[in-house]
């Protein structure tokens, strides 16, 4: 399985009805996708004060590398991740992915 988790530094001045709908957008998009297995997303708590730039994020699970690969070269992902670019701090700079591959 691999997680695909996305951390987003949105702008101070974005809109955050338009934060909340680009993320639930994602959500309800790679839910119709084979091999996406979750969807998770919300605001950074940052309890332990280790992130303070990350606003929001969320996580993928997919079931193999074929999957996410599919969802990566999907035209509504890329649309929906140029909405999410135009919100973050710098654009696609404000945008950390980390892909996590584990044996569940």
């Amino acid at each position: 399985m691999i997680l695909h988790c996305v951390f987003c530094d949105f702008r101070p001045d974005a809109d955050r009805a338009a934060c909340h709908a680009v993320l639930s957008e994602l959500a309800q998009f790679s839910h119709t996708l084979d091999g996406v297995l979750g969807f998770d997303h919300g605001p950074n708590a940052d309890y332990e004060g280790k992130s303070p730039r990350v606003s929001d994020g969320f996580v993928i699970r997919f079931s193999d590398r074929e999957a996410l690969a599919h969802y990566a070269d999907h035209p509504t992902h890329k649309a929906l991740g140029a909405r999410l670019c135009d919100l973050c701090e710098d654009g696609a700079d404000g945008i950390m992915v980390v892909d996590l591959v584990t044996n569940d």
